[in-house]
């Protein structure tokens, strides 16, 4: 079956592929159209199964959601989905999958190296995680800066939460809204961010493959390699050690 997908595989995920075979995964925040059977990274196509993480019963990516046997990451294929912060994974032993994805989600968490400190002690050791970040000059963050390595550590230290606002002020002032939902004001961008707490919405931090990498290197996942897929993933792939 592997052989089937090489065409559409993102790069270097070719050589690396084999290891989601047949393996048990979770993901946060999903599903994504990236991992998707023929996608950059069809992930789903290749696990035993996959089970899910949201914030919340109701999302504004995917409505109305129930905890249980209910992740249906593509068709016919169904995993335990579970309702919890994506930086606090209680619900989980540790060691469990063999592998943890995520695309467009660690951007949405206020405490971004907690979130992959919890995202490493769910996986099982010399498991995966593979990550999808926003390529910042492709959305509307393209104004912004790459966030500090050290902004990440003084969040982490002062356990910082998702009912932070930290960022508020330059998201507002830098967010190109002509790339984001159409018929969105800043009026309405503004109320919504303001309410990030219930809605998510928000991008905390920006990121670039240098960054991810001392992310990495901080929570002890290897990274095997960094990349880029239309039409605006930033990919990074780690085994933790």
């Amino acid at each position: 079956m592997l052989s089937r997908y090489l065409a559409s595989f993102a790069g270097e995920f070719r050589h690396h592929a084999s290891s989601f075979q047949g393996q048990l995964g979770l993901e946060i925040g999903g599903p994504s159209d990236v991992f998707r059977r023929f996608a950059a990274l069809p992930v789903y196509a290749l696990a035993r199964r996959i089970d899910g993480v949201n914030f919340s019963s109701t999302t504004m990516w995917e409505g109305r959601i129930r905890e249980g046997m209910t992740y249906e990451y593509a068709q016919g294929k169904i995993g335990r989905q579970f309702i919890g912060e994506a930086s606090s994974l209680s619900k989980i032993q540790s060691r469990t999958y063999d592998f943890l994805i995520s695309s467009h989600a660690l951007e949405h968490c206020a405490n971004a190296l907690k979130a992959m400190s919890e995202w490493r002690r769910v996986i099982k050791p010399g498991g995966l995680m593979l990550l999808v970040l926003p390529h910042r000059q492709d959305t509307f963050d393209h104004l912004r800066s790459i966030t500090p390595f050290e902004h990440l550590l003084e969040d982490e230290s002062r356990e910082i939460d998702e009912t932070d606002l930290t960022h508020l002020d330059e998201i507002v002032a830098l967010h190109d809204l002509a790339r984001d939902a159409p018929g969105l004001t800043h009026e309405s961008f503004l109320a919504r961010a303001l309410k990030n707490h219930e809605n998510r919405g928000l991008h905390h931090h920006v990121f670039d493959e240098d960054l991810l990498r001392r992310m990495f290197a901080h929570v002890q996942v290897t990274p095997l390699f960094a990349d880029y897929a239309r039409p605006m993933h930033l990919i990074i792939l780690g085994r933790v050690d």
